[in-house]
Formats: structure tokens, sequence, C-alpha cells
């Protein structure tokens, strides 16, 4: 699983490295059906869900991993996290359209229905968190309903209200991980919350790179970003370097507590230094390259920390 998790880490920052340039080739492009449903579900965003997903599975498991139930809850957990991607882009579609970024995605092109996309949502949510409460157990369905109903009915709406939308969106990206965790063990403890705590402080920095990245797409479509006012960058890079720090020190805490060996501390000072450095120089320089270098490190920091702490279980 460690290799899964450095390989997907790789990928995806030399997917992310050129993000800009794809994103203006699309619209040139018709992917097909498959490739509209894939981008409909968020599918490379559902992967890193179904990594933290299988993480937390495989660290709340007492005794010999069951990968049979190890599967189940990642296919159960990958159908919710799919359907709430559909219902938020069906959602935002008509937001969607005023934004460069966005306005190739099926439904703002006019390639998919937004009904379409609603039907699709609501069947892949209503299976999935249904999925896990027979073949998994209620406390993971409940999490995983949870997810949704923060995502959509909370986080989307927020965006045209108040920035506090990022925190609060960062909450189920950061539930992943308890779903596994609660699939394994039937129960939630410091090790889940723990997981919970290093995928929110990680999102932070993350989403206030992109945001300040895109900041005049964001204001095309009204969403309310730490970056909406913020034209030289000094407040998003700040509070990247913020949470960069107090993420370097939520993600100690599994060595003290036993559930990871010194192997994992050492690997996340490493790590969680890195991170650090990239906030610091976002901070002092405040280019749109360094903030995209940001973006790119916190898309490696997560599968190599993760896969540390998958490879140094106590």
């Amino acid at each position: 699983m460690g290799n899964l998790l450095a390989s997907f880490a790789i990928e995806h920052a030399m997917k992310a490295a050129t993000i800009e340039s794809r994103e203006a080739d699309k619209g040139n492009q018709h992917p097909g059906l498959i490739g509209d449903l894939f981008e409909l579900v968020k599918a490379r965003l559902t992967l890193l869900v179904l990594l933290t997903t299988a993480v937390g599975f495989y660290l709340g498991a007492e005794g010999p991993i069951n990968f049979a139930a190890l599967l189940r809850t990642v296919f159960g957990t990958a159908a919710a996290a799919a359907g709430a991607a559909a219902l938020n882009q069906w959602w935002e579609y008509k937001l969607d359209a005023l934004m460069r970024r966005t306005q190739s995605r099926p439904v703002p092109a006019g390639r998919l229905r937004p009904r379409d996309a609603v039907v699709i949502g609501t069947i892949l949510s209503i299976f999935g968190v249904t999925y896990l409460a027979f073949v998994c157990n209620a406390l993971s369905a409940i999490l995983a309903a949870l997810t949704i109903i923060i995502y959509v009915f909370a986080y989307t709406p927020l965006k045209l209200v108040s920035t506090f939308n990022t925190a609060l969106g960062a909450v189920p990206g950061a539930l992943p991980p308890m779903i596994g965790w609660a699939a394994a063990r039937g129960t939630l403890n410091a090790g889940a919350w723990m997981l919970f705590a290093i995928l929110f402080f990680w999102q932070l920095p993350h989403f206030f790179a992109i945001a300040w990245m895109y900041r005049d797409d964001y204001a095309r479509a009204g969403f309310q970003m730490i970056s909406s006012d913020d034209r030289t960058g000094e407040r998003s890079a700040s509070q990247s370097v913020f949470f960069c720090m107090l993420l370097f020190v939520v993600a100690g805490l599994p060595a003290f507590l036993g559930i990871a060996t010194v192997f994992y501390l050492l690997a996340e000072l490493i790590l969680g230094g890195i991170f650090i450095a990239a906030a610091m120089r976002f901070l002092k320089t405040r280019t749109p390259s360094d903030a995209r270098r940001l973006f790119i490190t916190s898309i490696i920091y997560l599968p190599l920390l993760l896969g540390a702490l998958v490879l140094s279980k106590a």
C-alpha cells in the first residue's frame, strides 16, 4: 500500500504541474460519455478518497487484514464520494459555466443534462451509504452519509456566502479515513480522530494555494474565498504557513501515541519541513509559480505521509 500511495503522489503531481494547459485544451476536446462520467464524479479526487479510506481501514484493523472487507469498504465509500461529487456539480453547474477552469465540465458544457447529474449523484449516494450499512456497519454508513450532507448541502451553498466554506469543506474531505477505521474496528478512538485532523489541516494550505491561483475565476462565479480580496497573496500565503505548522505538530502525534514507529516520525519531520518550506517560499515571493509549487507539494506530501504511516504501523 505504501508503494501505491507513492506512485499516486508522483502521478498526480505530474498531472497538476500542467493543470492550466490541460484545462485550456479541454474546451476543444470531446472525452466521450465515459470520460464525461469520470469527470462528473471527479474520478481523481475520488481516487484520493479511496486511498485515505484504505489507510484508515488498515490502521484501524486489529490483527490480520481482512482484504475482502477492505475492498467492500473502499467500494461503498467510492460510490458515496462519487455521488457527492456529481451532486456538487449539478448544484454548481451554472456557476461552473462562469469559470474558465470548470466551464468545460460535462454539465455546464451541455454534454450532460442537469437532470442526469442529479439522478446519477442521488443513486450513487444512496447506494454507497446503504451498501456500507449492510455490508460493513452502521457507523461507517453514518459517516458516509454525513460526508455527503456536509459536502453537498452545507459546503456547496456556503461558498457563495462566507469564506468559512474552506474550513467547513475540509470536514467531509477528512472523514473518509474515519469511515475506513469505523468499518475495520466498529468504533472511533484517538487514532481515527488523528487521521481526521491530519486530513483536515492538510486541506487548508492545499485549498488556499488553489484559491489564490484561480482567484479571478472564483470571483467571476461569486465564490467567497480567502483569496477574493487578496491580490498580493499575503493573507493566503500567511494562512498556508500557519496551517502547515499546525499540521507539522498534529501529524507527529501517531508516533507518540503508539500507532506508528519512530520511522514514521522521521519521515513526518522531513515531509512536514518540506511542506512548511514551500508555504514560506510562497509567503516570501507571493507569485503564481510558488503558489503552484505549494499546491504540487501538498499533493506529493499526503500520500507519502500516509505511506510512511502504513509502513510503520506499530
